[in-house]
């Protein structure tokens, strides 16, 4: 179950960078950096939330408690890559990559973390894996 939610993180990460590409070159400089920051961070929402639907039987958490789990990894997998790589990979420098977590400055990028944390269990219990 682990090794295919790990898989299934690369994917989700790899969804996240296009969706970043698309934020990039086609909705920021339509609706500017505040409109794409929002628009991007609801539309990867989406994506998880609909991508943990079509994989949560492949992953197979057996109960409330493995769905749990596969949604701590997969925050704890994303804040870490948003930090190391933001900073040693991309370069930016640490306050930048803090500010996305500002919701008081209308940043919504801690949205991404709540979907990906709930999305297994939600998923989980949509698609009735098991009771409750």
């Amino acid at each position: 179950m682990y090794f295919r939610s790990v898989g299934t993180w690369l994917l989700l990460a790899a969804a996240a960078n296009l969706n970043g590409i698309l934020r990039n070159s086609l909705i920021t400089p339509w609706i500017g950096e505040h409109g794409g920051h929002i628009v991007s961070t609801v539309l990867l929402c989406g994506i998880i939330i609909l991508l943990t639907m079509w994989l949560i039987k492949w992953i197979g958490p057996r109960d409330r408690k493995d769905a749990v789990a596969i949604g701590a990894l997969w925050v704890s997998m994303t804040a870490t890559f948003e930090f190391l790589a933001g900073h040693y990979l991309f370069g930016h420098p640490w306050s930048r990559i803090v500010a996305d977590y500002n919701i008081a400055a209308g940043r919504v990028w801690p949205l991404v973390l709540v979907a990906t944390f709930a999305a297994p269990l939600l998923s989980a219990r949509s698609r009735r894996l098991f009771p409750g």
